[in-house]
């Protein structure tokens, strides 16, 4: 397929490399900046542009991989004189129906995984979800994700909130709670590496066990003397110590629920 990638940050880099991979032919990319858009489409030997005027009049299919409020601002802009071409983006939380206004033929292609420009992901294992407006095009999208993914579904807008939701949940927030304990080591002059062998073992618990059998420490049990004490060493800094408490109040209820 001849492509037009509209973005080109870290989900857009990543899915860039994957279809070039797969044969797929990227023929430009834009971008708010033009040197964002330049450093992409040369690794991709392709156009780079900033205008949406200067945006090819065709192609097989049109990818926005922006962020989610660019998406309504770049959508009628960039369709607009292209009603009858192929539109789909990227996001998780993002409605289908944001094409339905401008394009004819749009929907959604959503690989989750978590993107960085600096280390690209092998597609091969990453879920692709799938949402079209008409049978052709989820037809299409289906060939074109299974291209580069072993693992391709059709999935509803709706269906896909929950989806990214949980996602936020599994990826966003638990690196979040990496970066909370990166900091409190390193306050008290400790590396972050030596939690590595924890998070490894923690991770690959759970492609064994359900996450709920999956659970220790000592919110599970709520061992008070314990809880109390770590809280009294988060006492400097009141959301951590608010974020270690709601944490621990809802590890418990949900086992004690169980």
């Amino acid at each position: 397929m001849q492509i037009v990638l509209i973005g080109a940050g870290k989900l857009a880099t990543n899915l860039a490399h994957a279809l070039r991979l797969a044969g797929h032919r990227l023929i430009c990319v834009y971008s708010r900046t033009l040197e964002s858009a330049q450093q992409l489409a040369d690794k991709l030997d392709c156009p780079a542009v900033s205008d949406v005027s200067l945006l090819p009049a065709e192609a097989d299919l049109f990818v926005f991989a922006v962020k989610d409020d660019a998406l309504a601002m770049l959508v009628p802009q960039v369709v607009k004189g292209r009603e009858e071409q192929l539109f789909v983006h990227t996001a998780g939380s993002m409605p289908m129906s944001v094409f339905q206004d401008s394009a004819h033929h749009y929907g959604v292609f959503y690989p989750m995984q978590t993107f960085s420009k600096e280390r690209l992901v092998d597609f091969r294992e990453i879920p692709v979800f799938i949402e079209g407006s008409d049978t052709a095009t989820v037809d299409t999208l289906r060939l074109l994700a299974e291209s580069i993914s072993s693992r391709v579904c059709q999935l509803s807008t709706d269906e896909r909130r929950y989806l990214h939701l949980a996602a936020v949940f599994a990826c966003n927030f638990a690196n979040h709670c990496y970066a909370l304990s990166a900091a409190l080591l390193e306050r008290h002059g400790l590396s972050f590496d030596i939690m590595l062998p924890l998070i490894d073992e923690t991770a690959r618990k759970v492609h064994t066990l359900h996450p709920f059998d999956a659970q220790t420490g000592p919110a599970v049990r709520y061992d008070e003397q314990v809880i109390g004490s770590q809280m009294q060493l988060l006492a400097d800094n009141p959301l951590v110590r608010d974020i270690y408490a709601l944490l621990s109040r809802s590890i418990h209820e949900i086992h004690q629920s169980k």
